[in-house]
């Protein structure tokens, strides 16, 4: 005989669906209002977030020395300004050797000019002066055409120029105040929270900056092996540079997607007009296969063993943040979903049963039963 739907059972079950649906639907309300009010507060929040990235980096100096004795604003102050000359002297060390190499650089970009209107000049292509002078004098033409374009695309450079510097700024003083006052943070915030969030925030609290430092120190060991491996292949191709463009490989390191891409195209440039076009492929090539295995193997294996997140998750939350917020979104990508997983295990601890108590340990067997038994 065939079996009947329960009509009772029927309306529990949609019932417990439509409770879980309108949850559910208040949760996205709010998470979406958090986002909005996020997004109001950025101008604000984003220094906050560099400051506490640069806070992860740079606290264990901080620590060793108040373990010390230091005084904590004199720890912050030591620790802030070494930042601060560790910073300029990356510049320098950058700049110093491109400065002292620019006529060889301009030298060769004017040669592989030359070289590439020979080429073209010859078959298949056969383009002559005379065509090269017309294009030249097309490209002038839509330049004055676009001319109020680009200006204001360059107030808008120029915007987001001092934009950052005023986010840089901020940031370092934000770091100096946590790294002073930091270890009072928690202890004020248990004092303000009332009842049970008294308890719950600053555990979450402690665990989530655990987790940014987990975070920071993958990206700096990632960024090492990037510049590392990278250098080694330019000094084995014999590009010129290859300190300056080993620190630069490591400082975008710390910039996702766009970083990468940027110092990728530095080397490949510098080879290209000191090495000629062989070089440059071969650059090319190194500087593929050491971001494919970095993005796609190391950086998701080290960040997963730190974050306590599997690689695939990583992956995706990348993907993710790059499609809704670009460069930031990519940069807080992983340690947004890291923090996730940090309130995510917190609230699974508190709202599990707790394990059950193990049973008395049953006594021992009567020697003469098992000998009775055996026999």
């Amino acid at each position: 005989m065939p079996a009947t739907l329960s009509s009772t059972k029927t309306r529990a079950a949609l019932r417990t669906s439509a409770r879980i649906s309108l949850q559910m639907l208040l949760l996205l309300v709010g998470t979406g209002v958090a986002l909005w009010i996020l997004g109001k507060m950025w101008s604000v929040v984003w220094p906050l977030v560099v400051a506490l990235l640069l806070t992860t980096l740079t606290w264990p100096m901080t620590r060793f020395l108040r373990r010390r004795g230091w005084p904590p604003a004199l720890a912050a102050s030591l620790v802030t300004v070494l930042f601060l000359l560790v910073g300029a002297g990356i510049v320098v060390l950058i700049a110093v050797p491109v400065a002292s190499q620019s006529d060889q650089l301009v030298d060769g970009v004017v040669n592989g000019i030359q070289q590439l209107r020979t080429w073209a000049a010859g078959p298949p292509l056969n383009i002559g002066d005379d065509e090269v002078t017309q294009a030249l004098d097309s490209a002038v033409a839509r330049l004055q055409d676009s001319v109020g374009t680009i200006l204001d695309a360059t107030l808008a450079g120029v915007g987001t120029v001092v934009n950052g510097l005023v986010t840089a700024v901020l940031a370092l003083f934000l770091m100096f105040f946590f790294l002073k006052d930091g270890t009072r943070f928690l202890p004020w915030l248990t004092k303000q929270l009332p009842g049970r969030l008294a308890v719950d925030v600053p555990v979450v609290a402690s665990r989530g900056w655990d987790t940014l430092g987990a975070f920071v120190r993958s990206q700096a060991y990632v960024g090492l092996l990037d510049a590392i491996f990278i250098g080694v292949g330019l000094w084995i191709v014999g590009v010129p540079l290859v300190l300056p463009l080993a620190v630069l490989t490591f400082v975008a390191a710390f910039v996702p997607i766009v970083g990468a891409l940027f110092a990728g195209f530095v080397a490949v440039l510098i080879a290209l007009v000191s090495n000629g076009p062989t070089d440059a492929l071969i650059v090319l090539a190194i500087i593929i296969v050491v971001q494919q295995v970095e993005g796609n193997v190391l950086q998701p294996m080290m960040q997963s063993r730190g974050l306590g997140l599997h690689a695939a998750v990583i992956l995706l939350a990348v993907t993710l943040g790059g499609n809704l917020a670009g460069i930031v979104g990519s940069l807080l990508a992983v340690p947004a979903a890291a923090l996730l997983a940090v309130l995510w295990t917190y609230l699974r601890e508190q709202l599990s049963d707790p394990a059950p108590e193990p049973d008395a340990a049953e006594p021992p067997p009567n020697p003469g039963e098992v000998k009775l038994s055996s026999g």
